[in-house]
């Protein structure tokens, strides 16, 4: 059993990099005449514990190259704090948060957390980063830090 999760976790380390392998929580099968399945994952992130995201994506069992298109949604499940807010990448392109291989063809699936500090709010964006059928496929989702330890009053402050 042990050889079996070190397996494991070395094809997740390759596949995800260094941002961890999220874990599966389903597996939607898309029909008995089909080798595609879709996957859902969820993913923590790293810096900013309070957030975790679940990804939906399509995975072609028997191809060399997954499809591209991937759906995401991240709330708050914890807290957020402003020591995690000054600890992230602020720069208006963000930072790479996850990422998974699609093909052995250098297709990826990234996640990037970008920050809209006027209205308090991390945005995370999942794309691929090969062009399919003239369009590089992306999916949005945001979490707004009103509400916790991280938000910061406007008002009060200028006063």
């Amino acid at each position: 059993m042990k050889l079996t999760k070190l397996t494991v976790a070395a094809v997740c380390a390759i596949a995800f990099g260094l941002t961890g392998c999220g874990d599966e929580v389903g597996d939607v099968s898309l029909g008995l005449f089909t080798t595609k399945d879709i996957k859902l994952n969820q993913m923590n992130d790293p810096i900013v514990t309070g957030v975790t995201c679940h990804v939906a994506s399509i995975e072609a069992n028997l191809d060399l190259s997954d499809p591209s298109d991937s759906s995401i949604s991240c709330r708050q499940t914890g807290a957020i704090t402003k020591d995690m807010i000054a600890a992230i990448d602020k720069s208006s392109s963000g930072e790479v948060v996850f990422k998974k291989s699609k093909s052995i063809f250098f297709k990826t699936m990234k996640v990037r957390r970008i920050f809209d500090a006027e209205n308090q709010t991390l945005m995370y964006v999942s794309y691929s980063t090969k062009e399919t059928s003239g369009s590089y496929k992306h999916s949005l989702s945001t979490v707004p830090l009103w509400g916790t330890q991280a938000y910061i009053d406007k008002k009060s402050a200028v006063n």
